[in-house]
């Protein structure tokens, strides 16, 4: 079996406008992939807009410094993601698949094998 992190993004202002009809399409597509899934999802998650984010980096002497926000600025959020246990990466691929972002011009999933030590 191999762990991967199934990444969810997309542009967070086309997700702030969806109608109530997007979310259930939305909805549906998670259902979907949580019953093929079932037991393999070893965690999951959506995640709060960034407005509420804190980022923790170096503050050039060395120590923490947490500042609100995103470190990188961009379009496109992380919106949500799953951690998986499959047997090979097809496997993986195939589950993020059956999520509606990955059908939609807005949004995109990710299949990243995750180091196991």
């Amino acid at each position: 079996m191999a762990k991967y992190l199934i990444a969810i993004s997309g542009d967070e202002q086309r997700w702030d406008s969806m109608t109530a009809d997007e979310w259930a399409a939305i909805d549906e597509g998670h259902r979907r992939f949580r019953a093929r899934a079932g037991a393999a999802i070893l965690a999951d998650g959506q995640l709060v807009g960034r407005p509420e984010w804190t980022t923790v980096h170096a503050d050039g002497n060395g120590r923490p410094a947490p500042t609100d926000g995103p470190f990188v600025e961009s379009k496109e959020m992380l919106g949500g993601f799953y951690v998986i246990d499959v047997p090979e990466k097809a496997d993986a691929v195939e589950l993020a698949s059956l999520l509606a972002e990955a059908s939609v011009d807005h949004s995109a999933v990710e299949v990243i094998p995750l180091v196991v030590h």
